[in-house]
């Protein structure tokens, strides 16, 4: 089995290239570079060294990752005719996928890699910009990362950005994150004598034109706290310090069961900001639905029953098990084949923990609501009508039995609701069928009412009058008027 030795160039000039790694280079029968855009290269060019680049190869795609797919290819063809050198720019083990690739073919013995030596870019980056790696450091191949890898608290260096394409990948992905004006710093050929460090505010980071495959940018770790306000983790200190010894005492005395009630007012704050269509308060209405999220989450773990970790695991866990068509190799066609699949895997999974269809229907859900998915549930194993007629007759049964129970002399109390009960819940069959959710619609109902009867106020104060004063034959006609206005 041949072998590939793969050499790095360094970080700078020839002058500081290790002895043995020149050496295999200027030895080397068959040397190939990744590329040639490096001051090692220069050199070894006046000095007589033949080579091949794969400078042409980047021309040839617009992926980085068929470019270094095709390199690698090139390589393992090479290396059946016999032992060569691959020479790459900084050392072999830092930032070089086509190296990680070659490993992956050395695994299933399609050759043989030999590393050799190589000083790291990282090394004369630190020094050049006098930053201490312990505090924190993040490298992220700016061809390649993804935007919620950014670490803020610490050093973040950006390598690979060629051009002025990738270096706006970057500063849109950090504009997101940080004031537009934050300083970054662009370093290119750190550590040679044609060493640059310009620091430029974020906004301008793709206008530079010194950006070269030489190029790195800096982005300094944010000591404003409150530039890290959209952080999780930021979020979730301040739970846990307003829960902590020294936090807010009415904080530190809430229980699950006291934090009840909130989280139903905010869920329901919240829809209202979705029905009015209002993007600023549903920012701010689910934010104090995520702080009911994260108190509960921060007394399971005062408690040590459980973190914010073992929920968001939960739920990630449950949503990739759920959507096989997503994340596994099952074929769907089309929505309602999806909603089938995930009851199937639903009831799968619950099977063994419910004694009843209806126990996987929550208790605290408002009546309207739980009336809607008992019949839902009922519905799914055929207890149900398929037309509409008889789900009206049980309307007026229902109806009927209320009244008779109104008209009695002696009215018992817990008679009438019951009936009044079983009148809801045939009236929420009726909202089934045709497809509406009960309490959106009584939501609308009430939003209707409070528009109707502000317009009444408003009317009756203009009259400089006041509303006890007028009848409610009176007060009915201003109702029409509203009526009548669309509201």
């Amino acid at each position: 089995m041949n072998t590939i030795f793969v050499v790095g160039l360094g970080a700078g000039d020839l002058e500081q290239l290790p002895l043995g790694v020149y050496r295999r280079l200027k030895e080397a029968g068959r040397l190939f570079l990744r590329t040639k855009d490096h001051p090692v290269v220069q050199s070894l060019q006046s000095e007589g060294v033949e080579f091949r680049s794969f400078d042409d190869v980047y021309e040839k795609h617009n992926r980085f990752e068929d470019v270094y797919a095709e390199i690698v290819s090139i390589l393992l063809q090479e290396a059946q005719k016999g032992d060569i050198v691959y020479a790459v720019p900084g050392h072999p083990l830092v930032a070089e996928r086509t190296v990680q690739l070659l490993f992956d073919y050395e695994q299933q013995r399609q050759c043989r890699i030999v590393v050799e030596g190589g000083q790291s870019f990282l090394d004369a980056l630190f020094t050049a910009l006098k930053i201490d790696p312990i505090e924190g450091f993040q490298l992220l191949d700016a061809t390649s990362f993804q935007a919620d890898e950014i670490q803020l608290r610490h050093h973040v260096i950006f390598c690979q950005v060629y051009d002025a394409f990738v270096a706006s990948e970057v500063k849109l992905a950090l504009l997101e994150k940080l004031p537009h004006d934050y300083e970054v710093y662009i370093v290119t050929a750190a550590g040679s004598k044609d060493e640059k460090i310009e620091k430029v505010p974020l906004y301008e980071l793709d206008r530079v034109a010194t950006l070269n495959n030489l190029t790195s940018v800096y982005v300094p770790k944010v000591e404003k706290e409150e530039w890290l306000y959209h952080d999780f983790t930021t979020l979730r200190r301040v739970i846990a310090t307003l829960r902590g010894p020294n936090g807010c005492p009415w904080d530190r005395k809430q229980t699950h069961e006291s934090l009840k009630k909130y989280l139903l007012e905010e869920a329901y704050e919240l829809l209202d900001a979705i029905d009015r269509q209002d993007d600023e308060n549903m920012i701010e209405e689910l934010g104090d639905v995520l702080l009911q999220v994260m108190l509960h989450a921060q007394i399971g773990e005062d408690e040590g029953m459980f973190s914010i970790d073992d929920v968001i695991r939960s739920i990630t866990e449950k949503m990739i098990r759920r959507h096989p068509h997503v994340f596994g190799d099952v074929t769907v066609h089309d929505a309602e084949e999806v909603v089938r699949n995930w009851q199937e895997i639903k009831a799968e999974e619950k099977k063994e923990k419910a004694m009843s269809l209806l126990d996987d229907v929550a208790k605290g859900l408002p009546g309207t609501l739980r009336a809607y998915k008992y019949q839902q549930k009922a519905a799914e194993v055929g207890f149900d009508w398929d037309e509409v007629e008889p789900i009206w007759a049980k309307v007026q049964e229902e109806i009927k039995e209320f009244q008779q129970e109104a008209n009695k002399g002696n009215i018992e109390e817990t008679k009438l609701k019951a009936e009044f009960g079983d009148l809801l819940f045939a009236i929420i069959n009726v909202c089934r069928y045709y497809k509406i959710n009960p309490e959106e619609a009584l939501a609308m109902a009430n939003e209707k009412f409070y528009r109707r009867f502000v317009y009444i106020e408003q009317e009756v104060k203009k009259r400089g009058q006041s509303l006890q004063q007028l009848s409610l034959e009176q007060l009915d006609e201003i109702w029409e008027e509203a009526k009548k206005r669309g509201m």
